[in-house]
């Protein structure tokens, strides 16, 4: 065995450095086979695995990733993990691991401060508008201390604050090396750091952003590595997905003609004036464009809209020469300053990512993707997405690196990795370990699914008496388990159902997904032990209330999604082609892996203790249900409501 390897049993075992120097540590079986297995994988190749609630993974692969002396990559899906990771793990390795580890956590740029654009904000008379005195005020003075420019340390201002995206970089507005302010720039700083360092932790979007980049031989954003850990991986094909295709949308055009306004000021006035018009011309180009889509909200197959519509080549032919014509325009202007020949670029990009999407121009691999568009209620974007991630990682990343290592809670289907195994593109041979939760399932959890008989069925997902039959079933099990319970809906138009159902009926808080930000809703709910949390979507996951708050999570009905997006449906029928099941092979697995999800926020530790209620009788009714429940944690199972109180009743 290898050094990497024994080191890695040494601190993990019963009597351990983990055992003696980590507070509260409790030695795990499960956590030192993750750990080994961890440590064989940095001797090279591909490892995945699925390490449910109280594995202790993030220790697990982390101190082996730290003894390989390699220079590795951690991948998460949130940067609240990227966080935890930095403040709680990442001090304890150093004082008593590796006290030479340089890490460093890495974001988007869009999470730090421009100077070059700042300094632009404040000379502006609309930046007190748009920002108000005491908050540039505030700014000023942070930028006197800050190191890092990064807005995380900004904890008074608030997500959705419009000052933020205007003096904040996204990459198609960085002058990059012909900036003003490069020398004193966050970004380059933090990129010197990141060459330096030994672990970087980044975020997925981060993370292919700059596999992205490197494909098409547009630079890099993060500095060469030899190995890559991704947890969270069950969000990977998603987060890939976005940037293995590219899109295009009006707002990118308009906030475009917008920084050519701006940096037009700084002209003489009749060139000033040219400029603008030259501005709000593109502007005006963009909306005509825009409103040549449908009105209805949602993402749609462009090719149909292409073929009913008349006039798509010329109406993506304006567009494209109000660009190309600005392009011109801005190229003359460069011996005025760096900002010119930066903002030419973006015209020349913007205009070729349209001629692209829109199917005007040819690109590599044609079938393998599919173009589709967005309509927002003020913004229309088109997109082109990879119909397989898998050529794209076999192409872009797993030859360049020398191990990658997957891990999640929620990574088999029925106990089986062929479905991940096969959207990641690994071979069926990769290294895969299961470690089940170990918590105790079968003696603190109860798992209720209501009763279905001849006599008295309860209604199915798609009949008209679904929506009322789980609204009184939910009040049923709330009066059981006096509320403490978070519920969990496939659709927003569900859970306000339920909450107007049970608003007046309940004695406990109701507390809703949208009444408040994310973070102050949780902070109630784990505040009042008795309140009711109604949640869906982002809430399914990434929930960690551990205690008595949280004793019951109810989910609505298996979370099946509506094959109306365009890159499932595209999916789908790939696999239909391909002689596949897309029900069998696709649909099916996505909605339990979505459903482990779900049910993973009620066991967050040891003295947890609580009901899962699943209110879609499918689990019994269909062949499929066996697969869900084969799926799920090993809780008791009962179809009686007043098992449900009963377990409840010693805790009243």
């Amino acid at each position: 065995m290898t050094d990497i390897y024994e080191q890695t049993r040494e601190i993990f075992r019963p009597a351990g450095l983990l055992s003696k120097r980590l507070p509260g540590y409790e030695p795990r079986e499960s956590q030192l086979s993750m750990a080994l297995a961890v440590a064989h994988g940095f001797e090279g190749g591909k490892l995945v695995v699925e390490a449910e609630t109280g594995i202790g993974k993030t220790l697990a692969y982390l101190i082996p990733a730290v003894l390989s002396r390699q220079k590795v990559v951690v991948s998460t899906n949130t940067l609240n993990l990227q966080e935890q990771i930095l403040e709680s793990e990442i001090p304890f390795i150093l004082e008593h691991i590796d006290p030479e580890l340089s890490a460093l956590c890495v974001k988007g740029r869009q999470n730090y401060l421009c100077l070059y654009r700042w300094e632009q904000f404040v000379a502006q008379p609309a930046g007190g508008v748009i920002g108000g005195s005491e908050t540039t005020a505030r700014i000023s003075a942070w930028l006197n201390e800050t190191e890092t420019g990064d807005r995380a340390e900004l904890d008074w201002l608030e997500d959705s604050s419009p000052l933020w995206r205007e003096i904040s970089t996204a990459a198609g507005q960085c002058l990059g090396n012909r900036c003003p302010k490069e020398k004193e720039c966050f970004i380059t700083g933090l990129r010197r750091k990141a060459a330096a360092a030994r672990l970087l932790i980044v975020n997925h979007h981060l993370f292919f952003s700059d596999l992205a980049l490197r494909r098409e031989g547009h630079g890099e954003v993060l500095p060469r590595y030899e190995s890559v850990i991704f947890d969270e991986a069950h969000h990977l094909e998603n987060v890939a997905t976005s940037f293995f295709g590219f899109s295009v949308s009006h707002l990118q055009v308009v906030d475009l003609a917008n920084d050519i306004v701006l940096a037009a000021s700084a002209l003489p006035e009749k060139r000033q004036e040219r400029m603008k018009r030259g501005a709000t011309a593109l502007q005006r180009g963009a909306e005509q464009f825009a409103a040549y889509f449908p009105v209805r909200s949602g993402k749609f197959p462009l090719q149909p809209l292409v073929d009913q519509k008349p006039g798509w080549e010329k109406a993506v032919q304006s567009l494209s020469e109000r660009l190309s014509g600005l392009e011109g325009k801005l190229l003359s202007h460069t011996a005025e300053g760096e900002v010119w020949q930066a903002l030419a670029t973006r015209c020349g990009e913007l205009q070729a990512r349209l001629l692209a999407a829109a199917g005007l121009l040819e690109m590599y691999g044609e079938e393998s993707y599919i173009r589709w568009y967005e309509r927002r209620e003020k913004s229309v974007a088109l997109s082109v997405s990879p119909i397989d991630i898998a050529l794209e990682l076999n192409d872009a990343l797993y030859p360049y690196v020398r191990s990658v290592i997957f891990t999640s809670g929620t990574l088999t289907v029925g106990g089986d990795f062929s479905y991940f195994l096969g959207r990641l593109g690994l071979d069926r041979d990769t290294d895969t370990l299961s470690l089940a939760s170990p918590f105790d399932y079968g003696g603190r959890t109860l798992l209720y699914v209501p009763p279905h008989t001849a006599a008295a069925p309860f209604p199915l997902p798609n009949e008209e008496t679904f929506a009322r039959a789980i609204q009184q079933e939910i009040y049923r099990l709330l009066l059981a388990s006096g509320g403490r319970a978070l519920v969990l809906f496939t659709s927003i138009n569900s859970m306000h159902r339920t909450h107007d159902f049970l608003a007046g009926r309940l004695q406990y808080p109701v507390l809703m997904q949208g009444q408040a930000p994310r973070s102050r809703l949780l902070e109630s709910f784990q505040r009042r032990t008795d309140s009711v949390l109604l949640a869906v979507a982002s809430f399914w996951e990434g929930i960690n209330v551990p205690g008595e708050s949280l004793s019951c999570v109810i989910i609505d009905k298996l979370p099946f999604e509506v094959p109306d997006d365009p890159v499932i449906m595209a999916r789908m029928n790939r696999i239909r082609e391909e002689g596949g099941n897309p029900f069998i092979d696709f649909q099916l697995p996505r909605a339990i892996l979505a459903l482990r999800q779900g049910v993973g926020r009620l066991m967050r530790t040891t003295t947890d203790r609580g009901l899962l209620a699943i209110l879609d009788v499918r689990l019994f009714v269909k062949q499929y249900g066996r697969m869900f429940l084969k799926s799920l944690p090993p809780s008791p199972v009962t179809r009686d409501i007043a098992a449900v109180a009963s377990f409840f009743a010693p805790e009243k």
